[in-house]
């Protein structure tokens, strides 16, 4: 029985006490300014209890903030670290004082940790709070509590990557009551979400990579089977400074396929335009492996930048393969001294060649074949007769004698040997001449399909880059 009076005794001092408080307000001591330390004490003993009268009434806690930095986005992770001066009003109800009775003295700083406190948190908060703690509050002769404090924020956001880098993120922080439902604390912004917008981006830090856009907000009620909670979402919208990625990715991107481009302009017959085209390639992918670090990465997408990134390499290699397919027409089929067939000229020197408006050079007329030369063949016969019959001739004005004769008769086989060799010699002549008409008419093929792939490659680019731009502006102007 002795146990169970003396926790009776304690719990009717600590009803007296509270009744106590509760209907009066804290004493002045004469000759002291501000409450006494007694009056205070006795409050501080009641810090485990909510302060209020009538526990029937809900606590109203008044919440603003001041986004100040933001530390990091972590696009693999889906977290967003920023750095926040948070500001909470209560009021506490045991904390009254006249000013006139104390001296004037119409507000006080205690230790927060004697008090009690609203238990708010902010719902995204996904590590602990690792930023330096401010101990006291600020109180007024009206009991209403003033808490500033400094928060290093890692909050976890939905983050989109896919405009990277002009991307805009818009993240959510939710402030409410941990334990305490809407029938004992109540929350409510202590401004408006103009001024609290206006504040943050007059205070934050303008050299950083990311620049607030705005901070909107609503308050809302979170239900949770048979108890409700009151909350305020805010929305922080944050748009990233794409200089750096432009000047770092894009320029550099952009200039190594505007020489891929120039690269067209290279002889065609050349060897060089191919080596000059896989060094191009192999300058890209080392510029992509060092430049992989600057790129968000998440499972959720790719961003439109790798996408670009990935494509400028495929065309590229595209221009590569184009090349290697003008040299084979150039070397491959001109070196085996084949005649252009005829669907060729008709389809590539002709028609073709009048679409891209290909300048054929003076010396060669358009789409003409290799002649067969019918003067020569004709004339090829014709050649001993013309070299014999000056001998015949002078053989026959000659006096007929047995010993002239006879030198004549000896000099015929040396003149048909003459013949056999000239006849060769102009056969061989003949034979590098069509060689010659040959290969120009394939090199001419060979150009005409250079300019018509050049002109699609071109086409290509053009098409894909003003994809990527109206992609970029469209998602612009819907965030």
């Amino acid at each position: 029985m002795k146990p169970s009076r003396q926790n009776f005794t304690i719990m009717s001092g600590l009803i007296f006490l509270t009744v106590y408080v509760c209907h009066s307000k804290l004493s002045c001591n004469e000759g002291h300014s501000g409450p006494s330390y007694e009056s205070v004490q006795a409050v501080f003993d009641l810090k485990s209890f909510r302060p209020a009268v009538n526990l029937s009434n809900p606590t109203i806690t008044n919440i603003s903030f001041t986004l100040y930095a933001v530390l990091g986005v972590n696009e693999k992770t889906q977290i967003l670290t920023t750095f926040l001066w948070l500001r909470l009003y209560w009021h506490h109800e045991f904390l009254v004082w006249n000013p006139e009775q104390c001296d004037g003295v119409t507000r006080i700083s205690l230790p927060v940790k004697e008090l009690w406190s609203p238990d708010i948190i902010i719902y995204e908060f996904v590590d602990d709070d690792v930023s330096q703690a401010c101990p006291y509050v600020y109180i007024n002769h009206t009991g209403h509590i003033r808490w500033d404090r400094m928060l290093r924020l890692v909050s976890a956001c939905n983050l989109e990557i896919f405009s990277f880098p002009f991307d805009v993120q818009n993240c959510t922080f939710t402030f409410g009551s941990y334990m305490h439902t809407i029938r004992d604390v109540r929350v409510s912004p202590a401004l408006t979400f103009e001024e609290m917008s206006g504040n943050s981006k007059r205070y934050l830090e303008a050299s950083g990579e990311w620049e607030l856009v705005v901070i909107l907000g609503e308050t809302s009620i979170l239900r949770f089977g048979i108890d409700e909670w009151d909350i305020i979402t805010f929305w922080v919208v944050i748009k990233r400074r794409p200089v750096l990625y432009v000047v770092n990715l894009l320029i550099p991107s952009s200039f190594l396929m505007l020489i891929d481009i120039l690269s067209f302009y290279l002889p065609p017959h050349s060897v060089d335009r191919a080596s000059f085209k896989m060094t191009l390639i192999l300058g890209y992918t080392v510029f992509l492996l060092i430049m992989n670090d600057l790129l968000p990465s998440t499972a959720n997408g790719t961003p439109i930048i790798g996408i670009y990134f990935s494509v400028c390499l495929a065309l590229m290699v595209i221009s590569l393969l184009e090349t290697v397919i003008i040299t084979n027409v150039l070397h491959h089929n001109s070196m085996k001294y084949r005649d252009v067939p005829r669907w060729v000229r008709v389809v590539v020197l002709k028609h073709i060649a009048t679409i891209i408006c290909y300048r054929w050079p003076e010396e060669l007329p358009p789409h003409s074949g290799p002649q067969e030369d019918k003067s020569d063949r004709s004339d090829s016969g014709d050649v001993r007769p013309e070299i014999i019959q000056p001998g015949a001739h002078a053989a026959a004005q000659q006096p007929i004698s047995n010993g002239v004769a006879e030198v004549n008769t000896l000099d015929v086989p040396e003149l048909k040997q003459i013949c056999r060799d000239l006849s060769e010699l102009r056969a061989h002549l003949t034979s590098l001449q069509k060689e010659s008409e040959m290969q120009d008419q394939w090199c001419h093929v060979g150009y005409v399909l250079d300019y018509l792939l050049f002109r699609i490659y071109l086409l290509l680019i053009s098409c894909y880059a003003m994809v990527i731009i109206c992609m970029w502006c469209i998602w612009i102007s819907q965030t």
